[in-house]
């Protein structure tokens, strides 16, 4: 489009609703509220109508963003959009509400009606009265541009008064999105559903001695995921070990930011939060001693990891930092080698896994040779197993009538049954007239919607409770799956090897075929010294005591 030609035309008298344009709009909310959705609907039926009710003027489809924010449009696809297609000659002009819907940024307002300007497209912010056809437009965008970044600039200031009063008032401020609670008028409330995981986190990791990853594998073993129906990450699983609301404590002032204008936020030190235990407001879902002792484990294996050589230390393997080379006082490291009978696990000293044969001559240790090591000493060490058997099988087959099972399937049903009186009622009030269809079908939707989830979750109550049944029922079949258990046929996991084995220390000998270990038990004062001995070159291992 001609600016030169438009804006002599209008100073002829003829007003901008006269002349030939092609007319698209823009329009935008900020949030993806119910609300909001209504508010973009009418925005977008009132300019399709205004534009295409004009004769003069050609209508180009619009453009919407919606649940973004004004203060930037780095994010807003359709906006950028558009922009790029008014470089493109697709649109003569944009209608659009308000300053603040293109955006509460000065140098963005500017910005971009400039660049459109240059393209040959003109903007109409209706509420603001601003055509930037017109030769004063520029002046009077800056100046209403300015009071639109100003009123974002105190309005991030009163956002941060009001944080300040809220924490001193022990308000619960942030994202509800905080696993195990819900949040209720400014306090936390405890979801028992989320809060069981929560307690078997700290559990497994403060005193079945796992690793986060190793959490993480457990819970996705058991089909377990977060609210967005992932798997539970590492990150996820260490911010609800270390957050002090699951001890029943306030929290607040964890961040600062420090320029409304931008996205950086800063992350305060442990020694600028606000804390203090608060109950009433943040319930605990586990004990202070757990939480305290979770966060030692966690603070102490996070120094270590940061030490020199990190790669001393993890327990994603059950032997990881168990192994020691005594030629060179450093670390067997874990290697797997393949064979024709396939892939085996080993180990191998530190030095040989940066140089070969050359760093060091000494033997490599396979995973199932210091597995038999481990169950032979598991089995001196303990030697009433068949008592172990009978008391575990008295548990397992006590679990349905111990657990809350039938307590939740009777609350469950208790639901689905006031949705269904409620349903009831509606479809009273529809056949007397008192609401119209639209909110009949809106809000009996929603109770089909509640039921559907309840009806899941019976379900999966319902088959819990029959597994129950199934495994108090089959008393013999889970004594040998519990002797199979403490015969560690599988191999032992990490919370078994740690809690026996201190260290391992390897030696040498001139016979290849034999190796000398030195075992360093936890529940054993003396070291106890094997010897693997490796006949016809097979990795079977057959030990014996060396006196």
């Amino acid at each position: 489009m001609d600016i030169y030609k438009i804006r002599n035309e209008m100073k002829a008298g003829r007003s901008i609703f006269d002349l030939p344009l092609r007319v698209t709009f823009y329009a935008r909310v900020s949030t993806d509220t119910t609300e909001q959705a209504h508010s973009l609907r009418n925005q977008v039926q009132y300019y399709v109508s205004f534009i295409e009710g004009n004769p003069s003027w050609e209508y180009v489809e619009g453009y919407i963003d919606e649940g973004l924010s004004g203060t930037s449009v780095t994010k807003r696809e359709s906006f950028l959009r558009m922009v790029e297609d008014g470089k493109l000659d697709k649109f003569d002009f944009i209608i659009t509400k308000e300053l603040s819907r293109f955006s509460r940024n000065t140098l963005d307002s500017i910005k971009y009606t400039q660049e459109l300007l240059s393209s040959g497209v003109g903007v109409l912010f209706q509420s603001d009265n601003i055509n930037t056809l017109e030769p004063d437009a520029e002046l009077r965008l800056t100046i209403m541009a300015s009071i639109a970044q100003d009123e974002v600039r105190k309005t991030s200031e009163r956002v941060k008064f009001g944080f300040r009063r809220a924490v001193e008032k022990g308000v619960v401020l942030g994202s509800s999105n905080i696993w195990g609670y819900v949040k209720d008028n400014g306090k936390l409330v405890i979801d028992e559903k989320e809060a069981e995981i929560v307690r078997m986190i700290f559990n497994m990791y403060a005193t079945q001695n796992l690793g986060i990853r190793s959490i993480a594998g457990q819970l996705n073993e058991m089909g377990l995921k977060n609210r967005k129906g992932n798997d539970f990450s590492f990150s996820t699983i260490k911010g609800i070990l270390v957050n002090p609301k699951y001890k029943g404590y306030y929290c607040g002032n964890k961040t600062h930011k420090y320029d409304y204008r931008l996205a950086n936020v800063k992350y305060l030190d442990e020694n600028e939060w606000v804390m203090y235990k608060d109950e009433e407001n943040v319930p605990p879902i586990v004990s202070e001693e757990i939480w305290e002792k979770a966060n030692y484990i966690l603070k102490k294996r996070s120094e270590k990891q940061s030490a020199e050589d990190r790669s001393s230390y993890t327990n994603k393997y059950a032997y990881s930092g168990k192994i020691f080379c005594t030629e060179h006082n450093v670390l067997f490291y874990r290697a797997s080698f393949r064979y024709k009978s396939g892939v085996k696990e080993a180990w191998v000293c530190k030095k040989y896994s940066e140089k070969g044969k050359a760093g060091c001559d000494s033997p490599t240790i396979y995973t199932t040779e210091i597995d038999e090591i481990m169950r032979d000493a598991y089995n001196a060490i303990i030697k009433d197993k068949a008592n172990i058997i009978n008391d575990l099988v008295k548990i397992y087959s006590s679990i349905g009538s111990g657990s809350k099972i039938k307590e939740d399937i009777a609350k469950t049903k208790t639901q689905i049954n006031e949705i269904l009186k409620r349903k009831d009622k509606l479809l009273d009030h529809s056949i007397e007239g008192r609401i119209s269809d639209d909110e009949f079908a809106k809000r009996n939707r929603q109770f089909n919607l509640e039921i559907d989830g309840l009806e899941v979750r019976l379900a999966n109550l319902n088959e819990e409770e029959q597994k129950n049944k199934d495994v108090a029922n089959t008393v013999e079949i889970l004594r040998q799956m519990i002797a199979n258990e403490l015969d560690f046929a599988d191999g032992f996991d990490n919370a078994i090897i740690d809690s026996l084995l201190d260290k391992i220390e390897v030696h040498k000998t001139d016979d290849k075929k034999k190796i000398n270990l030195k075992v360093y038990f936890k529940v054993i004062n003396e070291e106890v010294e094997y010897q693997i001995n490796r006949r016809n070159k097979t990795s079977v291992c057959s030990k014996e005591y060396v006196n």
